[in-house]
């Protein structure tokens, strides 16, 4: 057994990230300022697409977007039941109604036959999740948006990096957010942004930076204006500098990261491949999955513990793990506001009861990954059923 506990999934930082901290520091500008105009471009260049914005966490991309995409009382939004519960608090936000539909038994992203059954007159948008890194079923969801007139806000947050029929998440023109938060394959510790076409990406610039018609650094910027305008009540959402500077570093090392993901990602396959009482992950051939998560299933019925014991016999063996997600039909606010039953996402529901996410960061070395294969082989093997 491990002497030392293995965290479940910390950030990379390195000497690089340090001084581009340093360096920010030493500069007239902490702030947004030109290391997240910079930020910004790298991004734009990196998914090609047309319009980026940084903002300081994906929350308030969705947020932002949303505003931007005209959503609002009256409307329903699509959304995945198995996901973060940001997803369908921004739309409770904008004064919409989250609409949770299940999702994909093998991929756990939103159903295509399921947004088919719950879009109404009232659809205003959808919002699939790229779960865990896998990226959704893009054709049948833009098919169905086209048909209805509905439209698309991607969460990306687990997607930099992920490719749908070998195009970049991000690249499209609909709107995109994606995450930066400490757990995630690129991080600027917390942040996030937005993409799609320019048009959207400016409004929501504006929504997400006090409603103001120029941003900060350009009004206190030699070449800037003090003067501006509020055209819009909007949110102090921007990101700063100093986590700009961690990102473009961050962004020069995310093909390192993703390479090592996939390589640990190899091991687990190979390691887990004959544990019959557990469901892996999956990647479609038409997916390249970015595995910001790497999540196995318990099969019902094969083994004598459920999978909150399988997660404390594992913490006892030094494994750090985790569970993605609570559905969001099962939180107490989504269940007592809109009435919603386990049996109303069934997928979602089986799916959290029998779910662990194991370790998976760049950071990992092949006896951590070993390490993690042996304890969780070892208890596969001593509670059979």
């Amino acid at each position: 057994m491990r002497k030392v506990f293995l965290s479940y999934n910390p950030p990379s930082i390195g000497e690089g990230e340090r001084t581009e901290v340093m360096d920010t520091l030493a500069s007239p500008w902490v702030t947004t300022g030109p290391k997240t105009k910079a930020f910004e471009v790298a991004l734009m260049g990196y998914m090609g697409a047309s319009g980026v914005v940084a903002l300081n966490s994906c929350t308030a991309g969705l947020h932002v977007g949303l505003l931007a995409m005209g959503v609002g009382p009256g409307d329903e939004v699509l959304v995945p039941s198995l996901t973060f519960c940001a997803t369908a608090n921004v739309v409770e936000h904008v004064g919409a109604r989250p609409i949770l539909v299940d999702v994909c038994p093998d991929t756990l992203t939103l159903s295509p036959d399921r947004v088919a059954e719950a879009i109404t007159p009232r659809t205003k948008a959808m919002m699939p999740v790229h779960y865990a890194g896998h990226p959704v079923h893009l054709d049948e969801l833009d098919a169905l948006a086209e048909r209805h007139g509905v439209m698309m806000l991607e969460d990306a947050a687990h997607a930099i990096s992920t490719r749908y029929k070998g195009r970049l998440i991000g690249s499209r023109s609909n709107l995109a957010a994606f995450s930066f938060y400490a757990t995630k394959n690129l991080t600027t510790i917390e942040g996030g942004c937005l993409t799609g076409e320019a048009k959207l990406v400016d409004r929501a610039r504006i929504i997400g930076h006090h409603g103001m018609s120029r941003d900060a650094w350009n009004r206190f910027d030699r070449s800037g204006s003090w003067y501006y305008e509020v055209v819009l009540p909007g949110f102090k959402y921007n990101m700063t500098d100093m986590q700009a500077a961690i990102g473009l570093v961050q962004l020069g090392r995310l093909e390192q990261f993703q390479k090592r993901r996939r390589e640990i990602v190899d091991r687990y396959m190979l390691g887990l491949s004959g544990c019959d009482a557990l469901e892996l992950p999956i990647e479609k051939e038409w997916a390249s999955s970015s595995w910001h998560l790497f999540v196995i299933r318990l099969k019902p019925g094969r083994l004598r513990v459920d999978r909150n014991r399988f997660i404390e016999v594992l913490k006892s063996r030094n494994i750090g793990t985790s569970v993605h997600y609570l559905p969001v039909h099962m939180h107490p606010y989504y269940r007592d506001k809109y009435g919603y039953r386990p049996q109303d996402c069934p997928v979602s529901t089986d799916a959290y009861e029998r779910m662990i996410s194991l370790p998976l960061h760049p950071g990992l070395s092949n006896q951590d990954v070993d390490d993690v294969v042996e304890a969780v082989t070892d208890l596969v093997r001593e509670h059979l059923a």
